[in-house]
């Protein structure tokens, strides 16, 4: 499973570590990705979505079908 959110697209951001003695060594930064089990109606069954918690709440504020008939138009496989 790749560290990327299906709805907004989050992935890993690269960087360094920096000790006191400034030795730059590098680092990853993971997104918080959250497998969440969604019914849609507008396909009659169960989606599991790999997201953010920011996705989460996109997703309750504006409603699943939306979310996810947008993820199909960019061509998202679900």
């Amino acid at each position: 499973m790749s560290r990327r959110c299906q709805v907004r697209g989050t992935k890993p951001e690269f960087g360094n570590n920096v000790s006191h003695s400034q030795r730059h060594t590098k680092r990853r930064w993971n997104p918080n990705i959250q497998k969440k089990r969604y019914w849609v109606p507008s396909l009659g069954r169960k989606v599991t979505l790999t997201l953010t918690p920011k996705a989460i709440k996109e997703i309750d504020r504006r409603g699943v079908d939306i979310v996810v008939a947008e993820m199909l138009t960019r061509g998202e496989k679900i």
